[in-house]
């Protein structure tokens, strides 16, 4: 099936497609069109539309319905974000499925409501307290909307994390073609469940880092805490040991599937000895800037960031020798710019901008010009 839809409702598609059945929300620009069209199509699945009070309520909401059973995802821009970072890092803590999906706009606080950012970065990752590990996804098209929202989905269950999907204003509000695959193609992950009997189930023992998880209803006994806790559950807010275990296997379930998770788009990386890195809208403008340094002879490429977090370190440092010069394209003031010169051991160059318009392919090969050519 052919549809013509924006990136908001591919995403709102994408996330029925997957089997969202709970969506809770608070309307914010450039995400408002999401909850407005699961308002609409949830009630048509035998779903839940909510609206809540806030930001803080509608996380919370939906940590709860994950809980309950249900597949659920919330949508928001900047501000909404920072407001429902103490129950994304509940989430983490708890192990809770769940979806966040940030269409980012130029901040900081309520700045350019209406306009494109890319500087959300840091915060998807780091927003809340505490050593913690989540996924983050970045699409560039309505399709990846669409696509992309149904990995997130996908990574939520099989990790027992909250996966933020990190759009864009101007990817949330283009419209394009988006191809809907039949439903039995669609690849949808269901959460691991429990095969001992409930006497012998440990809600948080976790033999491959992601224990199974027992929902309210179905006959085990769980006890979910955001303190720190043991296998069953307990808190064990004294104890440095199960700390040091269960933050470790927190992290590490992520860490240590770094390369499965790796999402990367190479373009015209196979002879390249300038690499742009981008991710989101802004890398169409860098992939025409790169189709026209190829024909006047530049040996550039572009690497396209689809997971941004858990980053990719290990890629980075194998292809450090064979790349002279890095330049990152984002719309921000290098946030990840700084994770690409983390893992590079050299100077990376940086053309950003501070929010409200996307790059020009222009300015991106005049920038590819002046480091090629070392001015």
């Amino acid at each position: 099936m052919i549809k013509f839809y924006s990136g908001n409702i591919a995403c709102a598609e994408g996330a029925i497609a997957a089997g969202c059945r709970f969506f809770a929300g608070y309307p914010i620009t450039p995400s408002t069109e999401i909850a407005e069209h699961m308002a609409l199509r949830l009630p048509q699945v035998g779903g839940i539309f909510i609206q809540m009070e806030d930001e803080l309520a509608s996380m919370a909401a939906i940590l709860g319905a994950s809980w309950g059973g249900m597949k659920a995802m919330t949508a928001t821009s900047g501000p909404g974000l920072s407001l429902m970072q103490e129950n994304i890092g509940l989430g983490a803590m708890t192990e809770t499925p769940c979806v966040v999906v940030d269409v980012q706009r130029a901040g900081p606080s309520t700045g350019m409501p209406t306009l494109i950012g890319q500087a959300d970065v840091m915060q998807a990752r780091w927003g809340s307290h505490g050593d913690y590990e989540i996924i983050a996804l970045s699409p560039s098209s309505p399709q990846e909307c669409f696509d992309l929202t149904i990995k997130s989905f996908n990574l939520a269950e099989e990790y027992r994390v909250p996966v933020i999907l990190l759009m864009d204003e101007s990817v949330s509000h283009m419209s394009e073609k988006v191809i809907i695959p039949p439903k039995e193609k669609i690849k949808i992950v269901e959460r691991k469940k429990p095969k001992v009997k409930p006497s012998e189930y440990l809600p948080f023992k976790a033999d491959d880092y992601v224990p199974p998880m027992a929902c309210a209803g179905e006959g085990y006994a769980v006890h979910v805490t955001g303190l720190t806790h043991d296998e069953k559950g307990y808190p064990q807010a004294t104890s440095p040991e199960v700390q040091e275990k269960l933050v470790r296997r927190l992290c590490d379930k992520i860490r240590k599937n770094e390369r499965k998770l790796r999402d990367i788009e190479e373009f015209e990386m196979e002879d390249a000895k300038l690499a742009i890195v981008s991710f989101g809208t802004t890398a169409r403008s860098c992939k025409a800037a790169v189709k026209r340094a190829r024909k006047r002879g530049y040996k550039v490429g572009l690497i396209r960031l689809r997971t941004i977090w858990p980053f990719a370190d290990e890629y980075f440092e194998k292809i450090a020798n064979e790349i002279k010069q890095f330049v990152v394209v984002e719309v921000n003031y290098g946030q990840i710019k700084l994770e690409v010169e983390r893992c590079v051991g050299k100077k990376v160059h940086l053309l950003p901008k501070m929010g409200g318009e996307i790059h020009k392919p222009e300015e991106i090969y005049k920038k590819i010009k002046e480091v090629y050519n070392g001015n």
